[in-house]
């Protein structure tokens, strides 16, 4: 009976705790994220809605806002997410937050037919003073060249994935990058933890566990 209730006493702390925050990539046709940047705690997760056009989430750096973080290793992307004029449908792509004290930097990282990034189609996670969204996104609008993500592009036109159309959600681990901010696969079915990011999990999965350890009580 005590084990039962530590478990249901978790289970509601869990369901309270952990806030999804949902971003809106592309509104209303704009190149914009909304909001632009959040503040968000262990446990909380983001998931990126993909409401038009062709865009990515693709994880930077502060120094290089419109290109694919390489160092200590390769950030995270969430690959093109094509969606039609007349989708019935949106793609989400999602991630939860495992350090708060790591700030977090995103970009768009399409460039047809014009830079999104450098039109000022960035995103940030817990932004410290120091280092601002506004700075962010003042240096994306003022980098020159084009925005890159490393390696050549999949036939999809996916950065970093490989195999799907665009816009589809690519087999785990197709599309991983590693970093002390995030770890992962891109679409929602993410195995590797780490760093300040766990991609493809949020609190549902947590619960998930916790049931079945109430049902094993009972």
């Amino acid at each position: 009976m005590r084990s039962f209730i530590a478990i249901a006493a978790l289970l509601s702390a869990v369901s309270v705790n952990a806030v999804d925050m949902l971003v809106k990539v592309g509104a209303n046709g704009g190149l914009v994220f909304d909001p632009t940047s959040v503040t968000a705690a262990v446990g909380d997760t983001i998931s990126f809605q993909f409401q038009g056009k062709n865009h990515s989430v693709t994880q930077s750096t502060f120094p290089a806002p419109c290109t694919r973080q390489t160092t200590p290793s390769l950030g995270v992307d969430s690959g093109f997410m094509f969606v039609p004029a007349n989708a019935t449908s949106l793609p989400q792509w999602t991630f939860t937050v495992n350090n708060a004290t790591t700030p977090l930097w995103f970009f768009c990282a399409q460039t047809i037919p014009v830079s999104h990034c450098q039109s000022g189609m960035v995103f940030a996670v817990n932004a410290p003073p120091s280092k601002t969204f506004a700075q962010f996104q003042a240096a994306a609008k003022a980098s020159g060249g084009n925005s890159t993500t490393p390696g050549a592009p999949a036939a999809s036109g996916s950065p970093g994935v490989t195999g799907g159309p665009a816009g589809s959600t690519p087999p785990a681990g197709t599309n991983a990058g590693t970093s002390p901010a995030a770890t992962g696969t891109a679409g929602t079915t993410g195995t590797t933890t780490g760093g300040a990011i766990k991609l493809g999990s949020s609190a549902a999965g947590a619960l998930t566990v916790v049931a079945l350890l109430v049902g094993f009580a009972l």
